[in-house]
């Protein structure tokens, strides 16, 4: 049994991925990061002898401790006495593996800016990947990564400038592949493996490359983000409405696929 203060990895997968995730911190020492350089998703690394320096941007959200239990403790204890409320993950970032716990590879994120966020350059005007994308990587790489959506000519130069990485656009990394979206290929790149993505990424490609017919899901994904697009003039605040939708589509993948739903109710 758990103590009070810790989540077991069953509670801890059900918030992953979803709005109330909490924040997680990998406390792992280097030797042991060497042996498996993955992290949960989502989480950052932090050295669990400066929770005085990282301890404070951590701001009351909160949070969940992955590392050796007599440190993790330690931690957490530190954190609740500064009202950050902290847990610690029950058997550590061992018990998740072996648990069959999703993961990801953390080596394709691009550098952070100065303030620890990731940042994403892509074109005005999103419709489905520019949305997707972007809800793909708060909810599973980095909560506060920093989007800019700019006109297609200046992506290159934006995304050099401001260190980001351009996604969804000609000839870069993070973009389509053959019949496959940039969702897809972030999927791939950052090693995200679960029956419940690779659903949701069936819908969005066939949303995004008007292949209705290979997801019956799609066509209502499609309308409902042409009519996001017409609602809002501003990008980000587009994308901060969409996030509901791609959560809803995410929980719709991982419990309801099986549900359905008439009226009046057969008898």
């Amino acid at each position: 049994m758990p103590a009070p203060t810790e989540i077991t990895c069953a509670q801890l997968a059900r918030l992953v991925g979803t709005p109330e995730a909490p924040v997680l911190v990998d406390l792992r020492d280097d030797a042991a990061y060497a042996r498996d350089p993955r992290l949960l998703p989502a989480s950052r690394r932090y050295a669990p002898d400066s929770v005085i320096a990282w301890g404070p941007l951590l701001a009351r959200r909160k949070s969940v401790l992955i590392g050796d239990s007599a440190d993790a403790h330690g931690m957490a204890a530190w954190l609740r006495a500064n009202a950050t409320p902290a847990e610690v993950l029950e058997g550590g970032f061992d018990a998740w593996r072996e648990g069959g716990g999703l993961l990801m590879n953390p080596g394709k994120c691009p550098r952070r800016d100065p303030d620890g966020r990731t940042v994403w350059v892509t074109r005005l005007r999103p419709k489905i990947d520019r949305i997707a994308c972007p809800w793909l990587i708060r909810r599973f790489i980095d909560p506060d990564a920093l989007f800019l959506y700019v006109p297609q000519a200046e992506v290159a130069a934006v995304a050099e400038r401001s260190g980001g990485a351009a996604f969804d656009v000609d000839g870069v990394f993070w973009s389509h592949r053959g019949e496959a979206c940039t969702f897809d290929t972030m999927l791939q790149e950052f090693g995200l493996e679960s029956p419940t993505l690779a659903r949701l990424a069936a819908i969005v490609c066939a949303a995004d490359t008007d292949r209705l017919d290979t997801a019956p899901q799609a066509a209502g994904l499609l309308a409902a983000s042409l009519g996001l697009s017409r609602m809002y003039r501003d990008d980000l605040e587009q994308l901060d409405a969409s996030m509901p939708l791609y959560d809803a589509f995410y929980r719709w993948a991982r419990d309801a696929v099986d549900e359905g739903h008439t009226w009046p109710a057969r008898r």
